[in-house]
């Protein structure tokens, strides 16, 4: 398992949008194995504290982390990193 680098919101990268680096920083985690499958994920308002961004910012990161099918989110009980069986295979 590799070492993650601690998020910075000034560092050069491809993503333009905070949303999009506050998900790629925790995408990266997620596949370095620092997140594992299970895992649930701090709530929003926490994410939001710990990248120093804006609630919105956070659900937003959340929400593309959830297109990458990366996480899954339980109504009323949090978001998750992924296990293989909660990812449906993609039809078409």
């Amino acid at each position: 398992m590799s070492a993650v680098p601690p998020y910075d919101p000034d560092a050069p990268g491809p993503a333009t949008y905070v949303y999009a680096r506050v998900a790629d920083h925790i995408a990266a985690r997620i596949l370095a194995g620092e997140l594992v499958p299970g895992m649930r994920l701090p709530g929003e308002r926490d994410l939001a504290a710990e990248y120093g961004v804006a609630l919105g910012t956070a659900r937003r990161a959340i929400e593309e982390l959830r297109g990458r099918r990366l996480v899954v989110t339980l109504a009323a009980k949090g978001t998750y990193v992924a296990r293989p069986e909660d990812i449906d295979p993609p039809t078409g």
